[in-house]
């Protein structure tokens, strides 16, 4: 017995052995899993904590690039209508009031307006809000007082006229708390996280409170998330119902309370928060969303409408005030007895305020007016800025344009276009235009038009439609020759008479006048105001092809141009926008100056990154393109243009050019004033006749653009070497002022021809010459 006590004592212990090896194996194991476990928690923490300083230390926000138009600069003597001053105000987003007592507002009684500005940060300086008063008389400014005092020069804060949006489509309008009213965020504090000043980013009181009523539901019906918690889920995570989810943005809550301070987090919430949407666009932030829902500043918001933002945070589809007036009073009211349970508000103010209407605006969906524009500012943009800088970064894009020329502009290519399609009989719809106005000393684009439904963006055919620009191109042939003062003069003679070219290839190229007529002997001067083709494409071989060429390159045609004959009479095709830029060379005197539409570019703070100053290079010598610039004057008086003289009447001197490309297919004119330089076309879109000539369409719609815009008369500044002399153009020779039929004429110093004869002046013989 004794043996076999041995053996089973034994064998009990090598059974208690094996046992405590398993236990010790299994333990290990387990200390391993929950090691490796422990390194893979601190690893994801600490990629959490990584990754939330990383986005929250950078661009904690993905902002829009706001457009702004020029600002209206006002001042005693300046041109200007109550109108169009009115025109401007309504297009910043101004109402009209019976007094201006709030920002953003204006009262008008008869041609006296005052004004309440915003405040506004320019380029060069924030500007606070202003209570201006413009007076009006003899159809200009006679006047402007700030708090009754008078002023030089008054801004007026520029009108929004577009977003560059970050993929996702969000808005905001950042605030900094400071500038956050107290009762919002009294009232938001007191409905979303009461203990937010105590708490480290979780409150346990809330989280049990929610883990109840999900438990009961058997689903995630209820939050008990922070403030924090909202903003971890708004800004670095999804918006799903999981538990997930509800773990991590409870760690990245406790990593933003221990990294930031409250006021950070704070701030970062009011900026972050889903508050609504309009169309593709979300409204983020209760900065912008007391633009979108009560249209104007946060500041400027009364406490029940603050109530009803904070109300808004809980859902904003379901509260929509809109859609849902009923929920969104209820839950407002519901914002503010919290407030006064909590000792916020008293009693006699939350009666005030729960009997206040809800006071939204109606919705205005953010479809900004200019995309024809828009799109050639993105286009200028481009050469500077990356894409996501311009999505993202919340810059301030300060652009050319000019409300009211654009209006005019608009207006004025609708109309002309519906009565030429009624008077016509041509297809309803089918006739297209395009509209490009600058400031002819500047460059600056104040109006671009891309299409005759200027409101729906698509096809740009002010920067895109390239078509024949027929004889737009001829004041590039007479400039060519004009610089050879020896050789030509407005007086020099020309032969209006068949011609026939013969191409390399053994082709023959004879061109005809629109009038099918040869108009015989007649002067430079005469055939380029009555637009003669055959006269043209005998100065032009003359001259020759290569000088053409390298004529229309220094005005400004960077696009490469074949040297063939045809050239000579627009076969060429260019866009508006590059014939802007070559009749902006001849407005400016021979002084190049690019075409632009962005005059400055801010940081959302307000730095100043890139400035687009005026770039001005001489390509021509002033006299020669100041002789051409007469005779573009007489283009208006006597030529093809000359319709424009009895509309605008004859106290608005302007230089132009009509153009009509074969089979009447487009109508072009290009025109200047002092202060306006506009080019227009008109056509169909599949290049079928559109049966217009320059003078018959595009002119048309020059002249009723200029007469809403009041331009300014060309001045005759002639360079100190360009002298006068009376001519008869017939003989070719210089007279005395008291021949009959004599002309004053300028001419390049030393160029003028030698002295005729006082004859008879012969009848001239007019031809048919649209252009």
């Amino acid at each position: 017995m004794p043996s076999k006590t041995r053996r089973r004592s034994a064998a009990s212990r090598s059974r208690k052995t094996r046992r405590r090896r398993h236990g010790r194996s299994v333990g290990g194991v387990l200390g391993r899993v929950m090691v490796i476990a422990l390194i893979l928690t601190g690893a994801y923490v600490a990629w959490l904590d990584l990754h939330v300083r990383s986005q929250f230390e950078g661009r904690r926000f993905s902002v829009p690039a706001r457009l702004y138009a020029r600002p209206l600069e006002l001042y005693a003597g300046m041109r200007l209508t109550p109108a169009a001053l009115e025109e401007t105000l309504r297009a910043a987003g101004y109402q009209a009031r019976a007094d201006s007592g709030r920002r953003a507002t204006y009262a008008r009684r008869g041609e006296t307006f005052d004004v309440h500005t915003r405040p506004f940060p320019f380029w060069d300086a924030r500007q606070p809000a202003l209570r201006v008063r413009v007076r009006f008389g003899a159809g200009q400014v006679s006047g402007v007082q700030v708090d009754g005092r008078e002023r030089p020069l008054v801004r007026l804060d520029p009108a929004l006229i577009g977003r560059i949006y970050p993929g996702h489509h969000e808005d905001r309008l950042l605030v900094r708390l400071d500038e956050v009213p107290s009762g919002l965020v009294a009232a938001l504090l007191s409905v979303e996280d009461r203990d937010f000043e105590h708490h480290y980013g979780i409150s346990p009181r809330a989280i049990a409170r929610a883990l109840f009523a999900n438990l009961r539901a058997g689903a995630l019906v209820q939050g008990g998330s922070t403030i924090t918690q909202q903003l971890a889920k708004e800004y670095f995570l999804n918006g799903q119902r999981t538990w997930g989810r509800k773990l991590n943005d409870a760690v990245i809550a406790l990593i933003l309370e221990a990294r930031y301070d409250k006021a950070e987090i704070l701030e970062a919430y009011l900026n972050e928060v889903y508050l609504g949407q309009d169309g593709e666009r979300a409204i983020h932030g209760f900065g912008l969303a007391a633009h979108f829902y009560f249209g104007r500043d946060l500041d400027a918001l009364r406490l029940p409408e603050l109530a009803l933002l904070v109300a808004l945070v809980r859902g904003p589809s379901y509260y929509n005030p809109r859609r849902h007036p009923r929920r969104a009073l209820a839950r407002r009211n519901l914002v503010l007895e919290q407030m006064r349970a909590l000792g916020i508000i008293s009693a006699a103010r939350l009666e005030r305020a729960r009997a206040a209407p809800l006071g939204v605006i109606a919705a205005t969906r953010a479809r900004f007016r200019y995309p024809a524009f828009i799109d050639l500012v993105r286009r200028q943009l481009r050469r500077d800025y990356r894409d996501e800088d311009l999505r993202g970064d919340g810059l301030r894009i300060f652009t050319t344009l000019d409300v009211h020329t654009q209006r005019m502009a608009e207006r004025a290519l609708e109309r002309r276009i519906a009565r030429l399609e009624h008077a016509g009989g041509r297809r309803s719809g089918a006739l297209q235009g395009a509209v490009i106005v600058t400031s002819p000393q500047s460059g600056e684009v104040l109006a671009v038009v891309g299409g005759r439904d200027e409101q729906r963006a698509g096809f740009n055919r002010a920067i895109d439609a390239v078509r024949p620009v027929g004889s737009l191109i001829k004041p590039a042939v007479y400039l060519a020759a004009l610089e050879q003062p020896r050789r030509y003069t407005l007086a020099s003679p020309l032969l209006d008479e068949p011609v026939a070219v013969r191409a390399s290839t053994g082709s023959v190229w004879r061109p005809k006048n629109y009038d099918d007529t040869a108009h015989g002997r007649t002067s430079l001067y005469e055939a380029l105001v009555k637009s003669y083709n055959l006269a043209t494409v005998r100065l032009g071989m003359e001259v020759g092809l290569d000088e053409v060429t390298e004529s229309l390159r220094r005005l400004g045609i960077e696009r490469p141009l074949q040297p063939f004959p045809s050239l000579l009479l627009g076969a060429a095709e260019l866009s508006p926008v590059e014939v802007t830029q070559m009749y902006q060379t001849l407005a400016g005197g021979g002084f190049r100056v690019p075409v632009r539409a962005i005059r400055e570019v801010t940081s959302a703070r307000g730095e100043p990154l890139s400035r687009y100053p005026l770039s001005v290079r001489q390509a021509f010598e002033p006299a020669p393109v100041f002789v051409l610039v007469e005779a573009m004057r007489g283009v208006m008086s006597e030529g093809t243009g000359r319709s424009s003289r009895a509309r605008l009447g004859a106290g608005v001197a302007a230089a132009g050019k009509t153009g009509t490309t074969d089979g009447l297919r487009d109508s072009w004119f290009a025109g200047f004033t002092e202060d306006r330089l506009a080019v227009v076309w008109l056509g169909h879109d599949d290049n079928t006749p559109a049966g217009l000539s320059g003078a018959d369409g595009a002119l048309q719609v020059w002249i009723d653009m200029m007469k809403s815009l009041k331009p300014r008369s060309l001045a005759a500044r002639a360079p100190s070497d360009v002298e006068w002399a009376w001519t008869d153009l017939r003989q070719g020779r210089t007279t005395r002022s008291e021949c009959p039929g004599s002309v004053r004429f300028p001419y390049v110093r030393g160029s003028q021809p030698p002295v005729g004869q006082c004859g008879e002046w012969r009848a001239e013989r007019v031809g048919a010459v649209p252009g």
